[in-house]
């Protein structure tokens, strides 16, 4: 029987062999990866990997879809909603580090990411279709429009690199926007950075994006007592992640 694509769940299948050859190959599995991907909804990107890989555990939270891939029994299936599955557990039971790949709901992406974020020393890598919005403002560098609290987050962690571009025509049903696949990589810990301390400087600072920084992220300084020579007659965007990530240790934890 068909699967009609269900909108509360952001379902696009991807259908175009071309493209879907193009991202294996830009994710080019190895037979001996612990390989894990969120919402393979028909097994376009399921399949084709499973010919290159022994093991590929898949996140599906469509139960139907979920009995569908329980058919195939090279496949481990966690039906669950992906923001409460904990990888860190996952990778600790495949007792090696993770490749995480997914054609993610584009309706709950940054999400996804985000909750993604604390198990990042235990992953080798993430290969993600998303909004080509999403991945331009991820990879954004300082002093563009698209730069943000998205792009800080994120390249605190990771390094980030759009791989290609999959237009509308090659899902069913087409979204009403392009998509682009971003690859990433998690970066090495040099140094210690509370990420709750981070993510609420970097909220303050971008929440008035057309503002100095003096009349958001200066009073939030001036609240902690901060001393410091922190550049605030400048607006969020202009500040570079270095110098975020430099602030966000200054400050230390509350």
């Amino acid at each position: 029987m068909a699967h009609t694509a269900r909108k509360r769940f952001g379902q696009h299948f991807l259908s175009d062999r071309v493209a879907i050859d193009a991202i294996v190959d830009a994710i080019a599995p190895q037979a001996d990866d612990a390989l894990v991907e969120i919402g393979p909804g028909l097994g376009a990107m399921t399949f084709p990997l499973l010919e290159r890989c022994r093991q590929l555990t898949v996140i599906e939270l469509d139960r139907d879809l979920a009995a569908r891939l329980r058919r195939r029994a090279e496949l481990t299936v966690i039906e669950a909603d992906v923001l409460n599955v904990d990888f860190e557990a996952l990778a600790t039971q495949q007792q090696q580090a993770l490749r995480v790949v997914g054609n993610l709901p584009y309706n709950i992406s940054t999400p996804i990411l985000f909750h993604l974020l604390p198990s990042a020393a235990r992953v080798i890598d993430q290969h993600f279709m998303l909004q080509k919005e999403v991945v331009d403002r991820m990879a954004a560098a300082p002093g563009s429009k698209t730069y943000g609290r998205l792009s800080v987050m994120l390249q605190w962690r990771y390094d980030i690199e759009p791989v290609l571009v999959v237009e509308p025509a090659s899902f069913d049903p087409p979204p009403q926007v392009r998509s682009s696949v971003v690859r990433m990589r998690p970066l090495p810990r040099r140094t210690e950075v509370d990420a709750a301390l981070l993510g609420e400087l970097v909220t303050v600072a971008f929440s008035q994006r057309r503002k100095v920084l003096r009349n958001t992220l200066g009073r939030w300084l001036d609240e902690r007592q901060y001393s410091g020579d922190f550049d605030v007659q400048r607006r969020a965007e202009e500040v570079p992640v270095a110098e975020y990530l430099a602030l966000a240790r200054a400050l230390g934890p509350r």
